[in-house]
């Protein structure tokens, strides 16, 4: 009687604990949550992923942060469309763009926006020599209809040429791409995934606005630095993040100190413990300079 008694304490006692667990996962997502509160940070998000400096491993490092992305999208139930792909000379990809559709998609993965840098033994090269290589990502916000963001048309300077790649006599023959650059900044956006011209334009404007309205927000981010006395590391641009396969494996995020050793579980999505501390730290920042 008494071992029945016990084995149901035990399990009351694991049931409890186990409450305790989800509980606090669930306050620490909550947590999280209200500090997302900038006004695109409820929706979707548009990632873009450029080969740097370091020729094909560069392009195959590309290659290796789309997996990552991907698989830490699917972990948290996004949905993945792939918008613009342009493949290596040799192996890998120049760039890619994908857009990411759910619940604060654009407030978690806008803290991924920088330069990150991979250092490892490169296996294009014969001599097994170690390389260095680097990726831009870019992350802006999915617009609705209803954002409002007027650019002169003096501004744009708008281009078309056909898609490109494998498909048939529309992708072939007609001009369907549009590349439009906005002339004070220089950006440039490319959209050849819809099959008419006149959806790309529309597509490449709203790619082009959500990519101004992302810079603003940084530009914001950069005025409190300044408030507060130090420099804002999250600018695009900068090295956001080391990933050393070579001599030794670790993950270190150079704008928290946040670092692991368990490479393999990054590159598989495991991404939450730097998205977290970044926006802890920003929260902290915002918080400093309002007092």
């Amino acid at each position: 009687m008494e071992l029945l008694e016990d084995e149901t304490d035990d399990a009351l006692i694991s049931e409890a604990a186990s409450n305790v667990d989800r509980l606090n996962r669930e306050l620490e997502q909550w947590e999280l949550q209200q500090m997302l509160s900038g006004e695109y940070d409820k929706g979707g998000a548009v990632l873009t992923l450029n080969a740097g400096a370091g020729g094909t491993d560069a392009q195959d490092w590309v290659e290796m942060l789309l997996r990552m992305y991907v698989r830490w999208c699917e972990q948290h139930g996004y949905k993945v469309t792939q918008t613009e792909l342009s493949e290596g000379d040799e192996a890998g990809i120049k760039s890619v763009t994908l857009e990411i559709e759910g619940r604060y998609a654009y407030g978690y993965l806008k803290s991924e926006k920088g330069t990150h840098r991979l250092v490892r033994i490169s296996p294009f090269n014969a001599n097994g020599k170690r390389q260095t290589s680097f990726a831009g990502v870019e992350v802006m916000p999915i617009l609705d209809s209803s954002v409002d963001l007027a650019i002169p048309e003096k501004d744009l300077e708008i281009t078309t040429s056909r898609a490109g790649g494998k498909g048939g006599q529309n992708v072939n023959k007609v001009e369907t791409a549009v590349r439009v650059v906005h002339i004070p900044s220089g950006l440039a956006v490319r959209c050849t995934e819809e099959r008419s011209q006149l959806q790309n334009k529309e597509k490449a404007l709203a790619l082009l606005k959500a990519k101004l309205l992302a810079i603003a927000e940084e530009q914001r981010l950069q005025e409190i630095a300044e408030i507060r006395g130090d420099m804002v590391e999250a600018a695009w641009g900068t090295q956001i993040r080391n990933y050393v396969f070579h001599p030794y494996q670790m993950v270190k995020d150079l704008r928290t100190g946040i670092e692991t050793n368990s490479i393999n579980d990054v590159m598989n999505g495991e991404l939450d413990g730097f998205i977290e501390a970044y926006l802890r730290q920003k929260n902290q920042l915002t918080e400093s300079v309002s007092a």
